[in-house]
């Protein structure tokens, strides 16, 4: 794995061996994180184009939808919601273990981390009135 080479003590091999681990254990959990958001991302872009289908067809002038159905499109839209909300959730604990880990090795500072893994605000449910 390492290359013990010429002056290269045990001590050296095993400190290069545990900054490897540290440094492997911070990018598991920084890829949970970011997975997580991908996941919300992904969500998030499809919640959008179902609320501007939802608009087109449901709501202003050139409404077409009838109650039965504007009210089918409100529950799917709201269950999406819901997904996006639990996935949400999902990525603030994978968020709170990244900095639970970095606190564990020892880096106290997380301004950088915060500003890379934004968690979105969570969605509101539409109304089915």
């Amino acid at each position: 794995m390492f290359n013990s080479g010429p002056g290269k003590t045990p001590d050296d091999i095993l400190r290069d061996e545990i900054l490897q681990e540290r440094a492997a254990v911070l990018g598991r959990a920084g890829q949970s994180v970011m997975a997580a958001l991908e996941q919300l991302q992904g969500i998030e872009e499809g919640l959008e184009a179902a609320l501007a289908a939802f608009h087109r067809l449901c709501e202003g002038p050139e409404a077409v939808c009838g109650a039965g159905q504007r009210h089918r499109l409100l529950r799917e839209i709201n269950d999406e919601i819901r997904r996006y909300n639990q996935t949400r959730e999902l990525a603030k604990l994978r968020f709170y273990y990244l900095i639970v880990t970095r606190e564990a090795l020892g880096l106290r500072r997380h301004q950088k981390v915060e500003e890379m893994y934004r968690i979105p605000p969570s969605r509101k449910y539409l109304q089915q009135g």
